[in-house]
């Protein structure tokens, strides 16, 4: 498709549409994220990486050759013992250390590093998110980058002044752009002694209580700030894309020192960014955060939202602004939303406004797999009613597949998707006021204040064509409440009670019918 025909209507559109403006003729553009594993990856960081995601299937959509690289920053030291990790005391041994050299406290993985990389890169996988990953730790072990911190170094001085413009006070006089591991004890605890340009460092080991002296051609060890070291590597990977977050967006942050240090030092101008904010867990009120515990992983998320949901609460706001991964009944919400946003992507239903681009674009971006758009809208089943079906029979999909009879191969795969989701949600979040268990034949039961109309409902329902739908069987049944002079509410009350146990419930003529006429009415009746 010519670029002419692609509707640029979506935030990653524009992104992309900058890019190309920028460079029209470049052959591959680079778009990068990456985190330090300090702990583990939650929902928030995971903001970062599809916001690198969208854009880099904007270009691609354009027709444009796309690098997609995500740096895992495990060469960072560890400073503190993240919460709710199993042998506390096993890291606290090891803190100062390169995250990948910390031995993994779930005892599973190499490194306490590659223990959350290996669980995010297999959690952004099912999400469709696919880049290069790059470690940081064998980067810099290799000598990747030694000519690219000797620049640095020859020109610590600008850094210098860069830094201290962004700060209310200067940097201490003995201040330098690296940081070194120490040969002996591999913690950060020391301090430069004096640089013999080009490569050689005379350090002091404040854990060790030894001098020192490394070559970095040699022997790996040095390590630059990451106030250099991040627009280091914008240079040494050619990055025309990379987002930052809100706490490295103000006025003097990471990112606005990064340009100036870029251009002054690399002779290379910026990457387009995007400051994306902070995604909060519904309920918690809180910024996630993995030293805290205060998170909710993308592995949890997943176990109520279907992937494409999950992409589409993302794909669906502009990433300067922050929401809330909703676990309550907002749930219901955000699965109705895609819905509707899926009806209209694919012309089921009219768009309202005429934003049928908008709705289509977000759509795309939503899917795992951007090139399987449906030709058709395929089955929806509205999670909310799914909900109450999956509870009527007790959490069967089997029983609930077979109420909504559904037959077709890939949509009993679909189906299922969203029926374990539902039943987790549920089982694990739902309010206790939205659940509920049908009367077992055996469960005692409080005989009711109203029989007579009980028993009108029980004999209306069990010659009622449920055919002709709920709309009619409502009528029915306020007609009921009229006959007896009954408030609608006690008489409701009454029905829920011999239904449920309890005062209120789903919507009342779409649960009878849920429920089946047999079912329903036996119930009632067991009540008079």
């Amino acid at each position: 498709m010519a670029e002419t025909e692609i509707p640029t209507v979506h935030w990653a559109d524009h992104a992309a549409d900058r890019l190309i403006e920028r460079s029209p003729n470049q052959p591959v553009y680079v778009c990068a994220s990456g985190i330090s594993p300090s702990g583990v990856v939650h929902i928030g960081n995971f903001r970062e990486v599809i916001t690198v995601d969208f854009v880099v299937r904007a270009l691609r959509k354009k027709g444009k050759a796309v690098r997609f690289i995500y740096s895992w920053d495990d060469y960072d030291a560890l400073r503190k013992v993240p919460k709710n990790l199993p042998n506390e005391k096993l890291i606290a041994e090891n803190l100062r250390r390169p995250i990948a050299k910390i031995p993994d406290p779930f005892g599973t993985h190499t490194s306490y590093a590659s223990h959350f990389e290996d669980l995010f890169e297999k959690e952004i996988a099912q999400l469709g998110v696919r880049p290069e990953f790059i470690y940081q730790c064998e980067a810099y072990e290799s000598g990747r980058y030694v000519k690219w911190i000797e620049t640095a170094l020859k020109q610590e001085e600008m850094i210098r002044k860069i830094l201290n413009a962004a700060r209310t006070e200067n940097l201490e006089a003995d201040w330098t752009c690296v940081t070194i591991y120490c040969s002996d004890c591999g913690r950060d605890t020391t301090a430069v002694k004096a640089y013999r340009a080009p490569q050689t460092f005379d350090y002091h080991c404040t854990a060790c209580k030894q001098d020192r002296t490394i070559d970095m051609s040699k022997t790996p060890g040095v390590k630059l700030l990451w106030r250099v070291d991040w627009p280091m590597r914008w240079d040494f990977e050619r990055v025309d894309f990379e987002p930052g977050g809100k706490d490295h967006s103000s006025t003097g942050g990471s990112y606005e020192t990064g340009c100036h240090i870029v251009r002054e030092i690399y002779r290379r101008e910026p990457p387009v960014y995007v400051q994306y904010d902070f995604v909060l867990a519904k309920g918690m009120g809180n910024k996630l955060s993995s030293s805290t515990g205060n998170l909710i992983t993308l592995s949890q998320a997943l176990q109520v939202y279907e992937p494409n949901v999950l992409r589409w609460i993302f794909a669906s706001r502009k990433p300067n602004l922050d929401f809330s991964i909703a676990f309550d009944l907002d749930v219901i919400k955000t699965y109705d939303d895609f819905d509707r946003c899926e009806r209209v992507a694919l012309k089921a239903e009219e768009a309202i406004d005429k934003k049928h681009n908008y709705e289509n674009r977000i759509y795309e971006l939503s899917l795992i797999d951007s090139e399987a758009k449906p030709a058709r809208c395929p089955p929806q089943f509205a999670f909310r009613h799914l909900c109450n079906i999956l509870q009527i029979h007790q959490g069967s999909i089997e029983k609930a597949l077979n109420h909504y009879q559904v037959t077709d191969a890939s949509d009993r795969v679909r189906f299922v998707s969203r029926s374990e989701r539902a039943w987790k949600w549920i089982c694990d979040y739902a309010p206790q006021e939205f659940r509920f268990c049908l009367r077992g034949d055996n469960a005692p039961m409080t005989k009711t204040p109203q029989p007579a109309a009980l028993a009108d409902l029980a004999s209306l329902i069990e010659g009622a064509d449920f055919g002709v739908g709920e709309d009619v069987l409502t009528t029915q049944i306020f007609d009921i409440t009229k006959k007896h002079s009954l408030p609608p509410k006690v008489f409701f009350e009454a029905v829920y009670d011999a239904l449920i146990s309890k005062k209120a419930g789903p919507k009342l003529a779409s649960f009878l019918i849920a429920i089946g006429k047999e079912k329903a009415a036996s119930l009632l009746k067991r009540a008079l």
